[in-house]
Formats: structure tokens, C-alpha cells, sequence
């Protein structure tokens, strides 16, 4: 796969994207969005890409939109441009298979929406996040009023979107923002070893659990419930299942096929 803005690399089954801006911070723009939106949609339908890891490289995530396109557009010509950031987000958000954003330096504005959209936030303790745009005179339009309350919790949410602070990492961790924090040279070791370690588990079960949640989080408790049962019933269809539950009776380790 090429791109201008991104590169896209496969390796035993893992797929890593990275944000390729370096001269601006890796600033989001339209060209970024419809990027990751092309790249999310080929490797989700990629069978064998089992993770996708999403990093900045090491020096910074992203640093947030690129203001220089902002700068001049009418509201009317945001309220029908399409909204590239959301779709591509929603595209990354929707794929059927782990997500894992590796985070060093920076994560602002649309680049800590990026992070948002992952199943799992790794962080180098350089990094840092924040939704500044209040400062600008406008709030966070990738998703940050709605991906953070879920994920942190109202009342912190608010305190980050109204006063456009930056947190550390520690202060990330501690509130549920990033899963894990490691020194920056262990970054890229420990986001290759969690994605390994989710790599060897069934593709079909790794794909209908993170249904269960995501889906499960837009309906009532009962209503996940019910879903949750479907899918843990459909799973009992696969041969997967067939050999996890033969090789945990044989004590060895399964031999996963995704099927």
C-alpha cells in the first residue's frame, strides 16, 4: 500500500500505520483522513491481518489538525464538507479486529481523537494529550465530546474539553485515558508484544468480542446481553472453538485457523 501522508506496513500478520507528517508534527488534514479511511477499509477486509497498530513514529503522535486548513472555511463549508476526520475514525473505530495506538510525544486535538478510536492505548511516559481546541474558539469535531465521557467518565471529560489542558502520561494512565505506560525505548517493544499476544487468539472470537463491546455500549444492559449471547453463540459454530476447547482438554496450546 502506498500513500503520501502514511505508511502501511504487514508483517506476520500485523499491520502497522504511520502518521507520515514529520516537518508538521504529523498535522491531520483531509489528505491524512481519506488516507487512513482507504487504509483502514483494505486491511480490514485483509484476512490476514490479525492487529493494527497506529503510531506516530517516535517523537510525536500527532500534534492535532492542521489549523492552516481550518483557518479560513466558512461554517457552511464545514457543515457540508463530509466530515473526513469522522468518517475515517468511525472506519478505524469499526474494524473487525484489535486496534492498538502506540503514543509518543504529542496527542492533541484530532491526534488525541485518533487515540480514541483504538482498543488500546500504549504510552511512552513522554507523551502527552489534550483537546486544546476551546483555545481555539471551537470544541473537538472528531469525536472528543463523545469518545472521551465514554471512556474516562463525564466530569473529567468536561475539565479536559473546557480548559484545553494537556495531561501526561501518568496523569493519563491513572484516569483511564491510555491502558499502559513504558519508557519511550520500550514503546515499540511492548505495542508489538501486545499485539502478538492478541494475534494468537482466534481471529472469528477476537472479531465477534470486540462486537459484543462496541455494540453492547449503544444499547441497554439487557439488549447487550442478548447480543453478547449471540455472539458467544455463534461461536460455538467455528472450528476455532472446536480446537481451543480441544487443545485446553489436551494441555497444549491452540492452533488457531480463523475459521
Amino acid at each position: 500500500m502506498s500513500y503520501e501522508t502514511i505508511l502501511v506496513e504487514i508483517e506476520e500478520g500485523i499491520a502497522t500505520i504511520t502518521l507520515n507528517r514529520p516537518d508538521v508534527l504529523n498535522a491531520l488534514n483531509d489528505k491524512v483522513f481519506n488516507e487512513l479511511e482507504e487504509a483502514a477499509t483494505k486491511l480490514a477486509a485483509d484476512e490476514a491481518v490479525r492487529v493494527v497498530i497506529i503510531t506516530g513514529g517516535e517523537k510525536v503522535f500527532a500534534a492535532g489538525a492542521d489549523i492552516s486548513q481550518m483557518a479560513t472555511s466558512s461554517a457552511v463549508e464545514v457543515a457540508t464538507g463530509g466530515n473526513p476526520a469522522q468518517k475515517a475514525f468511525i472506519n478505524i473505530e469499526n474494524m473487525p479486529k484489535p486496534v492498538i495506538a502506540s503514543i509518543s510525544g504529542f496527542a492533541l486535538g484530532g491526534g488525541c481523537e485518533l487515540t480514541l478510536v483504538a482498543d488500546v492505548r500504549i504510552a511512552a511516559d513522554n507523551a502527552q494529550f489534550g483537546l486544546p481546541e476551546i483555545k481555539l474558539g471551537i470544541i473537538p469535531g472528531a469525536g472528543g465530546t463523545q469518545r472521551l465521557p465514554r471512556l474516562i467518565g463525564i466530569g473529567r471529560a468536561k475539565e479536559l474539553i473546557f480548559s484545553g489542558a494537556f495531561i501526561k502520561a501518568d496523569e493519563a494512565l491513572q484516569i483511564g485515558l491510555v491502558n499502559k505506560v513504558v519508557p519511550p525505548d520500550q514503546l515499540s517493544a511492548e505495542t508489538q508484544k501486545m499485539a502478538k499476544r492478541f494475534a494468537d487468539q482466534g481471529a472469528v472470537a477476537l472479531r465477534l468480542a470486540k462486537a459484543a463491546v462496541n455494540e453492547g455500549l449503544r444499547m441497554d444492559l439487557e439488549a447487550g446481553l442478548e447480543y453478547e449471547h449471540k455472539c458467544f453463540s455463534l461461536l460455538f459454530a467455528t472450528e476455532d472453538q472446536k480446537e481451543g476447547m480441544k487443545a485446553f482438554m489436551e494441555k497444549r496450546p491452540a492452533k488457531f485457523q480463523g475459521k
